[in-house]
């Protein structure tokens, strides 16, 4: 199992230059509900809006991960206006997957339509990622993709990530990839 220096019960808040990271909370529900009906945004997570229920589920696992684990999620927010945008994160979902990668920490964002191609994806991907260098002393961190979803290759590439295997997850093809923290190699 992968662990974290110090266990946080709650998201630190994290900054960029664009960007602020931080806790989700329940007053969060509505942007993330709005978000994960967006057609764009769902279109290689599952491929259908999800329900009002599932957003609730996925707000409060986000919550649980670092009251268990140490690491979870964030809220990505714009700085200068606070707008949300969406969010991104490390997990431990326990994937049934081969290749498995249990207790390696799989980092996934997602971002409102409005705010693709302006570079933000990566910025608050490499601001998690910085975080997770410095946390998980493990070193090692994994992204699963789905394999027609160009964006996000490319977007995991930007940030250090090479293609590991190809696979199938919940019969579709996907890629797996890792990336080894800088501070460990």
């Amino acid at each position: 199992m992968t662990t974290t220096t110090t266990v946080m019960s709650r998201a630190p808040e994290l900054t960029t230059e664009r960007l602020v990271l931080r806790a989700h909370r329940v007053d969060d529900f509505e942007a993330l509900a709005s978000m994960w009906a967006e057609p764009e945004v769902v279109r290689y997570i599952g491929g259908k809006p999800m329900s009002r229920e599932d957003v609730w589920s996925r707000l409060l696992r986000s919550a649980g991960h670092w009251q268990l684990m140490g690491f979870g999620y964030w809220v990505v927010c714009e700085k200068a206006t606070g707008a949300f945008l969406g969010e991104v994160g490390f997990a431990d979902f326990r994937r049934d997957i081969e290749p498995g990668f249990h207790g390696v920490p799989e980092i996934g964002w997602a971002l409102i339509a409005k705010a693709h191609g302006r570079g933000l994806g990566t910025e608050a991907v490499r601001a998690a990622l910085a975080w997770g260098d410095v946390n998980f002393t493990s070193g090692r961190s994994v992204c699963l993709i789905d394999a027609p979803n160009g964006p996000s290759r490319q977007l995991a590439a930007k940030c250090g990530f090479v293609e590991w295997c190809q696979t199938s997850y919940h019969g579709e093809p996907s890629v797996l990839f890792e990336r080894t923290s800088p501070l460990r190699r």
